[in-house]
Parts: C-alpha cells; structure tokens; sequence
C-alpha cells in the first residue's frame, strides 16, 4: 500500500526545475503528482511519476542527487472535516505526519493526499482499521 516516491534535489537557480520536466519529458515520463520546497540555496522536489525507476535513473544520469521515499496515498471525502477526521484518527494512535501534498485523480470527485509519517506501516494499519481509503501505487502510476 505504500507509493514510491523520487526526491530531486536542485540547486535554487532559474532553470533547474525546468531541466527536470525536459528531462522527464524527452524521457516519456509522467509527473502525477509533485511538491516543491525550497530554502535560499536548494529545493527538493518530490515526485510521484509513473515510472520511478526510469526517472530515477534518467535523472542521475543528467547529474541530478535523486533519492527516493516510501508515502502513502489516501483518499479524502470532499466534505467539512474530511481532513481532520484522518489526522485526528493518526493523532491519537501517535502517528506524526512529516509531510503531505495533494491534488485530485482524474475522474475522482475526491482529494488524493499523499503523506509521509514517521511510522509508515503502523499508520498504514491504523488507516485500514478505521476504513480510510489508501489509494495502491499501480492507480496512482496508471495513465
């Protein structure tokens, strides 16, 4: 139930990102999903693609520090409080959420958050036992 996830590691200068998504691109790789963060001097961007291990290696070989990461993908109710009912759920079973993003599947009327814990599989059990919806890998890198 856990999504591979590439982080790019980028120097914070015009172009960088762009060089990216030309690489991805003239390599025939789909960007799902993303999040960028930066400091004054670098960034990490982190990508769901739909090809990890090409992208991985496409990119090393244009010189760029690639790393990679297990997150999970849920499924959040378009409703008030759909949310909250997820981290209050991961909260009081003491799971961390160090990071998340979003964006919306095709075809879904409902949110997709990615989140990375501190505890990934005790989070993935505890999201199961409550019902929560963890999206698999393969929907998430299928065109």
């Amino acid at each position: 139930m856990k999504v591979e996830q590439i982080s790019v590691f980028l120097e914070n200068k015009a172009g960088r990102l762009a060089e990216v998504t030309n690489t991805l691109a003239t390599n025939d790789i789909n960007i799902r999903a993303l999040s960028l963060a930066d400091t004054t001097d670098f960034g990490i961007l982190r990508l769901i693609v739909d090809n990890s291990e090409k992208a991985k290696s496409v990119l090393k070989d244009k010189g760029f520090t690639v790393g990679k990461t297990n997150v999970v993908a849920v499924e959040v109710e378009d409703k008030p409080g759909g949310l909250n009912h997820i981290l209050d759920t991961l909260g009081n079973n003491g799971i961390n959420v160090e990071y998340m993003y979003a964006f919306v599947m095709p075809g879904s009327t409902n949110a997709t958050l990615i989140f990375r814990f501190d505890k990934t599989d005790q989070a993935v059990e505890i999201l199961t036992i409550n019902n929560i919806p963890i999206i698999p890998g393969t929907r998430l890198h299928a065109q």
